[in-house]
């Protein structure tokens, strides 16, 4: 294998975290002229495994146009140290800050950071910490849901009512259980109040503090042509009126977090590697 061929292969290593280490899979830039970084925050549960194989597709094209691109797995999640239990959304968000910190240290280019479904609401709250040095921070975001609340609403609904685990004596919901301060046993996970808040209370809104940048919202559709959400509508109009360049698309393809991990999104991957590559003037 020659020197190059060596160059472009995923580097695996551990970030030092609170709690134990990170799991990290950095893609580093092919070519001689590196494009920028990407640091990618992955969605919830079980969906960090439903949505690998397409997220790595797109890891190694992003990396093939030039771009440096950072995977973490978070506290519980993935290869990293703890387990799901142990996580909250604000041990998260230091992960992410400290993925963040690592990738601007490699390279130079633009910083994006990719967010896949309750990913982007992580990203989003990332973002509201600008940069040193005041550049802008971009945003790519997968399928994002409209907030946290409507994720934990739908995992919560993984589990009917009569298979709640360590509830159904007491005859609570896992609402009820999680609002007195319990944790929850939903579809394998161990979900705590902690988490659950945290996660409840994270919303897609546009940072407040730091130069806007580019905004790239990307959603799969099955209909002919494919056509965003009506919900996507309000939030889009929030991002463009705070001053952010907004470039929001449908694509064809399927709903792969929700598969398990069988499924491709040539689509979308294309759709991503077109709005990063040929960036439209200010």
């Amino acid at each position: 294998m020659s020197p190059s061929a060596r160059a472009a292969l995923p580097q695996a290593f551990f970030l030092p975290g609170d709690n134990g280490q990170r799991f990290c899979l950095y893609h580093p830039p092919q070519g001689s002229s590196p494009q920028g970084r990407v640091l990618y925050l992955h969605p919830f549960a079980e969906e960090l495994n439903s949505t690998r194989r397409v997220v790595a597709q797109q890891a190694r094209a992003l990396a093939k146009a030039g771009y440096g691109v950072l995977q973490i797995d978070l506290l519980g999640c993935g290869d990293s140290s703890g387990e799901f239990a142990d996580a909250t959304w604000a041990a998260w968000l230091h992960d992410a800050q400290q993925a963040r910190h690592w990738l601007l240290e490699q390279g130079g280019g633009p910083l994006w950071l990719w967010g896949m479904r309750a990913g982007a609401l992580l990203a989003v709250q990332l973002a509201q910490q600008p940069q040193e040095g005041g550049d802008p921070t971009h945003l790519l975001l997968w399928q994002p849901v409209a907030s946290g609340q409507q994720q934990l609403q739908q995992f919560l609904r993984l589990q009917a009512a009569s298979q709640w685990l360590g509830n159904a004596s007491s005859g609570q919901t896992p609402a009820q259980a999680l609002a007195l301060g319990e944790s929850v046993h939903i579809a394998g996970y161990t979900l705590s109040a902690n988490l659950a808040r945290g996660l409840g209370d994270a919303r897609l809104t546009p940072p407040t503090a730091g130069p806007a940048g580019r905004l790239v919202w990307l959603e799969v559709s099955s209909t002919q042509p494919p056509q965003l959400p009506p919900a996507s509508a309000k939030p889009l109009a929030a991002w463009s009126g705070a001053g952010w360049r907004v470039q929001a698309q449908a694509v064809n393809g399927p709903a792969f977090w929700q598969t398990v991990g069988t499924d491709d999104a040539p689509a979308l991957i294309a759709a991503t590697l077109a709005a990063l590559t040929d960036i439209p003037p200010p």
